[in-house]
């Protein structure tokens, strides 16, 4: 159960599908419960019913709310919660063995609630890919001292505790999700990479020369700009290198701060161009383009939600630069793996002057790519974590806690 799936473009959508169609080649039986608009459009409508990969698809007819207003995503979260529950209506041959429910819409979890009323044998399994209230009060949609967000945790709460299985995607989160005491087997899978090359991906010299020209080191910002997400110190690193014109920095992005970004660059950051978001199948060249990645969460979205694009760019063999936490799931990541940099405003000058060296050194450079790749393919794989899953899940309905 997500709010949107496949074919949707949004990167949660391909993140499920991957996982179905995983579980459908492991001998499942699987059925997706999604909505029939689209999320970037929401005037773009799909088939009511469609087979894709193995996995029945039945799409959700609602109305048009706006995605992008807070009581428009209020409207979307019940009209989907109580669609979902009829599933426990069901006659008992054709309700599911374990049902599996995504954090789109917002507060999805609540959803557990009336199916365990009415089925309480279905065992029910949650993935949190970012927590609900508490991302609206990091984003200052809602006041976390105000009736409104009690309330909210309240729902989410009993949503929870009538789960089987609570799978966060970082240990922060675990952390987070363990205050609301649901008592239900944990496990820690992480998204993986839309793109998953077998090796440290190649730089792709069109897609290098489009977003960086012939400069030594690029430095790329790819995917989704939002609440979330912070810039001011990639803006800071930038101009710290503005009097090296062999680093040069792109941001290919999208989302609600995104116009504030660009807003923010000035005719004196000649080294920093924008470019148009990358659609899936050109993902690859996208990120292969780059030599190293910026990542941003902001810090008090740490254990809130963890990016994605981070797995995106190990995958590709990049390192990242990462402003957010250090004791966040990413910034733990980055010192355990050596895969990285994570910028606060007390080493933006280091920072900067490890780059320069890399700029002049492509071996050493060439070293930090390899070692991003294999840490990705060790501990990240998409083949790795759809394992884990059809291990857990197996284990959920085998009642094994």
């Amino acid at each position: 159960m997500y709010h949107f799936m496949y074919p949707d473009d949004v990167v949660s959508a391909h993140h499920y599908h991957d996982l179905a169609r995983g579980l459908v080649e492991r001998g499942w039986e699987v059925e997706a419960l999604a909505c029939s608009r689209g999320c970037r459009d929401e005037s773009v409508r799909y088939a009511q019913r469609e087979y894709a990969d193995g996995v029945q698809y039945r799409r959700i007819w609602r109305p048009r709310f706006r995605q992008s207003s807070f009581s428009g995503r209020l409207l979307n979260a019940a009209w989907m919660v109580l669609a979902w529950a009829r599933v426990a209506l069901r006659r008992a041959s054709r309700r599911p063995d374990v049902v599996l429910i995504g954090t789109d819409p917002v507060f999805a979890v609540t959803s557990a609630v009336p199916l365990k009323l009415f089925s309480g044998r279905m065992k029910i399994a949650h993935w949190c890919f970012d927590l609900h209230p508490e991302a609206a009060a990091a984003s200052s949609s809602i006041d976390p001292a105000s009736p409104l967000y009690r309330l909210a945790r309240a729902g989410c709460a009993m949503g929870y505790r009538r789960c089987d299985l609570v799978v966060d995607i970082g240990p922060g989160m675990r952390e987070r999700l363990r205050r609301y005491s649901h008592g239900a087997a944990e496990a820690t899978i992480t998204p993986w990479a839309l793109a998953e090359p077998s090796t440290e991906a190649p730089v792709d010299p069109a897609s290098r020369n489009e977003l960086f020209g012939d400069c030594a080191m690029g430095i790329l910002y790819s995917g989704n700009f939002g609440e979330a997400h912070e810039f001011q110190r990639f803006l800071l690193l930038a101009r710290s290198l503005r009097d090296t014109p062999q680093i040069r920095f792109c941001f290919a992005v999208r989302g609600n701060r995104a116009n504030r970004l660009q807003e923010a660059v000035t005719d004196g950051d000649t080294n920093i161009s924008f470019a148009g978001f990358a659609p899936a199948d050109q993902l690859e060249n996208r990120l292969s383009a780059a030599d190293i990645h910026l990542c941003s969460l902001r810090a008090e979205w740490s254990g809130i939600a963890v990016p994605s694009k981070f797995f995106g760019s190990l995958s590709a063999g990049r390192p990242v630069i990462y402003d957010g936490d250090s004791d966040s799931d990413i910034g733990g990541w980055i010192s355990r793996f050596d895969v990285g940099w994570v910028l606060g405003d007390d080493n933006i000058q280091a920072v900067a002057a490890s780059l320069r060296q890399l700029a002049d050194d492509p071996r050493k450079l060439s070293g930090l790519k390899q070692n991003a790749h294999q840490v990705y393919r060790e501990h990240f794989a998409k083949q790795a974590m759809i394992e884990a899953w059809d291990d857990r899940l197996r284990s959920t309905i085998d009642g094994n806690r």
